[in-house]
């Protein structure tokens, strides 16, 4: 591959919360093992080369966070500006669910192209996704920005899969929303998988254990099992899951002033701990 078609992923938290395993698991008295605390961690993505950055999900906004308990350890915006990214670039968006917490800086990114599944689009425009059981999940400024960008023909939708460009590809796996995808990454590094929501900790497809949320608990299962499969097969040498503290401990900090709150995969020159 050349350079045009390899990239870094940059790994950044920006948030945390602290809760127990039975809040995070769906049905958790069925594996007979007592509760204990967890940690939560909020994460946005970056894919970037000499050619272009893409972003994958904007995080929670202040807002949206302080109203439901999380703490922001740096606002998404200015992990942005310290990694280089203005939205006067115009960036392309990759949105892998319509979650507060990945959304929830939409507006920064006003003129920037946006890509995301159909069936998330459909949903969270449709009558089930009005529904209160989800309003919880959603930040309402977020979802008017996305509706804001289709009706400005910002946004670009594809159906199971999609490559936005040589050495990048997205999937719909659905389970936790129904159009939750999957990012998956050349790099120097090997192939990276930005699970998201579709894989929120690691034992999640270890063990088999869904998250407490799910719009479908079969398709959830069918994403763990093409994660396990990807893996076993080599298809992808690195999973980065969307909530799980040990996330960042399993690959290189990222250089610069984010190095305490970032990680790298495929850096030119970087050296480290990979998963």
């Amino acid at each position: 591959m050349n350079g045009s078609e390899t990239y870094e992923v940059v790994v950044v938290k920006y948030g945390t919360r602290r809760t127990t395993r039975s809040d995070v698991f769906l049905n958790y008295p069925i594996y007979g093992e007592p509760d204990a605390p967890i940690q939560v961690d909020y994460f946005f993505w970056l894919i970037r080369n000499q050619a272009r950055t893409i972003i994958v999900d904007t995080g929670f906004s202040r807002a949206g966070g302080g109203e439901r308990g999380r703490t922001m350890l740096i606002d998404p915006r200015d992990a942005f500006a310290a990694l280089g990214v203005s939205p006067e670039d115009e960036p392309l968006v990759v949105v892998t669910h319509g979650h507060y917490d990945h959304i929830g800086n939409l507006s920064y990114f006003s003129r920037s192209p946006i890509v995301v599944a159909k069936d998330e689009i459909d949903f969270w425009a449709g009558p089930y996704g009005q529904r209160r059981q989800f309003h919880h999940s959603v930040d309402d400024e977020g979802l008017e920005c996305l509706r804001a960008a289709v009706a400005d023909g910002r946004v670009s939708t594809f159906q199971d899969r999609l490559a936005v460009s040589a050495g990048i590809e997205i999937l719909r796996v659905g389970g936790h929303t129904p159009g939750q995808s999957v990012v998956i990454v050349d790099t120097a590094a090997g192939r990276v998988l930005i699970a998201s929501d579709a894989v929120h900790y690691y034992e999640e497809y270890q063990r088999d254990m869904p998250f407490m949320s799910a719009a479908s608990l079969v398709d959830m299962y069918r994403g763990f099992d093409l994660v396990r499969g990807m893996l076993r097969d080599a298809r992808v040498q690195h999973l980065v899951t969307g909530h799980d503290p040990d996330t960042l401990r399993r690959f290189p900090a990222c250089a610069g002033q984010l190095a305490a709150a970032a990680a790298s995969i495929g850096a030119p020159g970087a050296t480290g701990p990979v998963s």
